[in-house]
């Protein structure tokens, strides 16, 4: 009997971005981050637990010094779509008082999140604050926000895979794959 990774691997209608677009993509996000922030040291913020992968990636590929830190927020509840009620599951460990900041993010839909984490962070003020997501989904935003680096603008479909869950399954998938319908079996969880 398959897996349901494996029957979303298997199936290549399911596909939206392959590992090697990806990669490609990560580069040259990376370098473009690199070069404007060339002879800085930002301190970069993944948002767990979607960015990881994400996150790990374009650390590796950057070619200027940084720092890291995590946040963990909840924004999903019991659904596919965000519930607009954002709560910190996880702080901040390190002083980002005057430090250049990069907040991570993995995907960006609504907005709300975002918007939320400028507001937050704001409040430790940082020297400069900027965000970069993998993808932004076209025609999801409830709120205008900001994001100074993309990845991929996709359409507004649930995907899974690089990072991205559905009650934490699917993370594994080595791209991004719009999920159809929702297994049965599955228990909806936080994303």
């Amino acid at each position: 009997m398959k897996s349901k990774t494996e029957e979303i691997l298997s199936n290549s209608k399911n596909i939206l971005i392959g590992s090697e677009a990806i990669r490609n993509r990560i580069r040259e996000l990376a370098q473009t981050i690199s070069q404007d922030y060339c002879g800085k040291i930002p301190v970069f913020i993944g948002v767990l637990n979607g960015s990881f992968l994400f996150f790990a990636d374009l650390i590796r590929e950057l070619t200027i010094d940084c720092e890291v830190d995590f946040v963990k927020i909840s924004s999903y509840g019991n659904s596919t779509k965000s519930s607009g009620k954002i709560k910190i599951l996880k702080g901040l460990d390190c002083d980002i008082r005057g430090r250049d900041v990069i907040v991570v993010e993995d995907i960006i839909d609504s907005g709300l999140s975002v918007n939320f984490l400028r507001k937050w962070i704001g409040e430790h003020k940082p020297g400069s604050l900027r965000f970069v997501s993998l993808l932004i989904k076209e025609g999801a935003a409830e709120v205008s926000y900001e994001c100074e680096y993309v990845g991929f603008r996709i359409p507004n479909k649930f995907v899974v895979g690089y990072g991205l869950d559905y009650a934490q399954l699917y993370r594994n998938l080595p791209g991004i794959y719009i999920m159809n319908s929702v297994p049965e079996h599955s228990e909806k969880k936080e994303r």
